[in-house]
């Protein structure tokens, strides 16, 4: 039979483990510059991602924070503005 001690530590040790596998993916985000379609674009979506949604792309950049990314497309421009792929 089990206690009411066994029912929380079994809850407990359910929500770590849940913890410890959402942690890696979160952190593995990354910021890319994307010229999609003529137009400046900061985006999280992988490459693949971006050419299914937006169909011709080419990655200019990735950075490990949106400030940077958007630093990036500034120098350019900003978002939206024309781009070109190399």
């Amino acid at each position: 039979m089990m206690t009411v001690y066994s029912v929380w530590a079994a809850g407990l040790g359910l929500g770590l483990a849940s913890l410890l596998a959402i942690g890696p993916v979160s952190a593995d985000v990354k910021y890319r510059l994307y010229c999609a379609n003529g137009k400046l674009e900061v985006d999280t979506r992988t490459p693949e991602q971006m050419q299914r949604a937006r169909g011709q792309v080419c990655l200019l950049g990735e950075y490990d924070t949106r400030a940077q990314a958007e630093a990036a497309a500034d120098r350019r421009g900003g978002s939206g503005a024309p781009c070109t792929c190399p």
